[in-house]
């Protein structure tokens, strides 16, 4: 490899020392495979296997043997479960002053991906809701993953950017509940000092191991969906003074009887709320909403909140999107059920990454491997959300969608290798060296 490739004044070498934050820690023959893994995957906009990379781009630059790639993803004895919390502390740093008031939302949510046959390891039968195979069940793995919606200036509005941290596989031995509160509880000591974080979810992750985290972190509200039989409570009457235990909690609420919906629709449906006690959250007092597309129909819709509307912290008016830069004094109260519609950003990253970037395409069998691969495209993928926004020379592509920015960096870095290749080829006591030095300043010149 030649050294020109990685000096720091070209574009190949910003990119090293922005994934180098990720690898510092590993050992110099590991750090260096990885970034060369990570960046094959935006040089050839695909990753379908090691041996795909290998071919088509690393062997072109590595002396290294396809079995070295290999042993890395498989062998290596490294801690990747820290990338979440390297891309937590760049995503928060990119919010300005100006935001630092403004809330972050972390998301909870689970994909499979099929698999044909069971020499991958952790593969088992799961319920597909979607029918992807046209089957409700399919052969393959299911990944847990977590993302964090960050404010940033876009167009002189705020613009909430969301950023998949990680992805862990599921395996039968530990619930994805439980895998979820993890990962929430490694991101949440990075996240400290951001004075409301809210975590979004949808009802199958509203249980006991993710609900009892708001009580674990001061700045941690939870808005979520529910199952429309959750057990819901009026709040307790009012002390009469008189002996006995007073009561814990008033009686038994249904949502199609006890909760009265608004006139008209707001936004797209009609919507009642209350203050409510579930044990879902422990006994907590919290908002409880439920929205119907008709006031006649069967058909409802259960939201929570821990976090009361008046201490929500969000400048409506300068919000991207209605229906939250819509928001009058009259809407306040709606405001956690318009945020909850942030969820659904990480089904926009789960098709960008399994359509364009072949996030799940993985041909390694171990499960060590193929959370690591998996992981290493993830950040590839973040970088290409992260860069406009940290390194001004890339300002110019933050209108740009992640696929077409992946295209401008590809096409310079297939340029810079093909020019030091040439240099490193001429480059003799007989050759002239203006020509030499004319390649070596076009090399330079942070082209993307």
């Amino acid at each position: 490899m030649p050294n020109l490739l990685y000096n720091k004044n070209s574009l190949i070498g910003i990119l090293k020392n922005y994934f180098y934050l990720y690898f510092e820690s590993f050992p110099v023959g590991t750090a260096e495979n990885l970034f060369m893994f990570v960046l094959s995957v935006i040089a050839l906009e695909s990753a379908n296997s090691i041996r795909f990379l290998y071919t088509h781009f690393l062997k072109g630059i590595s002396r290294k043997s396809l079995n070295a790639f290999y042993y890395t993803c498989s062998y290596a004895k490294l801690d990747y479960s820290r990338f979440m919390g390297i891309t937590a502390k760049i995503a928060i740093s990119l919010i300005s002053d100006f935001y630092a008031d403004e809330p972050v939302f972390l998301l909870i949510d689970d994909t499979i991906v099929p698999k044909s046959g069971c020499k991958f390891e952790g593969v088992s039968k799961l319920f597909d809701h979607s029918y992807h195979t046209g089957s409700k069940f399919l052969n393959g793995h299911c990944f847990v993953s977590l993302s964090i919606c960050i404010p940033v200036s876009k167009n002189r509005n705020i613009h909430y950017m969301t950023i998949p941290l990680g992805y862990k596989m599921w395996q039968k031995e530990k619930s994805k509940m439980a895998l979820a509160a993890d990962m929430v509880s490694q991101i949440m000591p990075v996240l400290s000092n951001i004075n409301q974080v809210i975590l979004l979810f949808d009802s199958w992750y509203a249980k006991n191991d993710i609900t009892s985290l708001v009580s674990k972190y001061s700045n941690l509200d939870i808005i979520c969906s529910a199952r429309c039989d959750s057990v819901l409570y009026d709040l307790p009457p009012e002390k009469t003074g008189k002996r006995g235990r007073p009561a814990k909690h008033g009686k038994k609420l249904s949502i199609y009887d006890d909760f009265e919906l608004s006139d008209g629709k707001i936004g797209n449906y009609f919507i009642g709320y209350r203050k409510v006690i579930s044990n879902i959250f422990s006994d907590l007092t919290i908002m409880a909403y439920v929205t119907a597309s008709n006031k006649t129909g069967s058909g409802r819709r259960l939201f929570l909140s821990t976090i009361n509307p008046a201490d929500i912290h969000i400048s409506c008016a300068w919000q991207e999107k209605a229906p939250l830069n819509q928001t009058g004094k009259e809407w306040m109260c709606y405001i956690p059920l318009f945020l909850y519609s942030f969820r659904w950003n990480i089904e926009v990253g789960y098709y960008e990454q399994k359509t364009f970037w072949s996030l799940f395409s993985y041909m390694v069998r171990s499960k060590r491997a193929i959370e690591l691969v998996v992981n290493l495209i993830n950040i590839a993928y973040c970088s290409m959300k992260i860069l406009p926004y940290k390194d001004s020379f890339f300002n110019d592509h933050r209108n740009e969608s992640v696929q077409e920015f992946r295209f401008c960096l590809s096409k310079a870095i297939k340029e810079q290798i093909f020019i030091i290749g040439f240099v490193n080829f001429v480059e003799t006591d007989n050759k002239s060296k203006d020509v030499l030095e004319l390649l070596k300043e076009r090399i330079f010149s942070k082209s993307a």
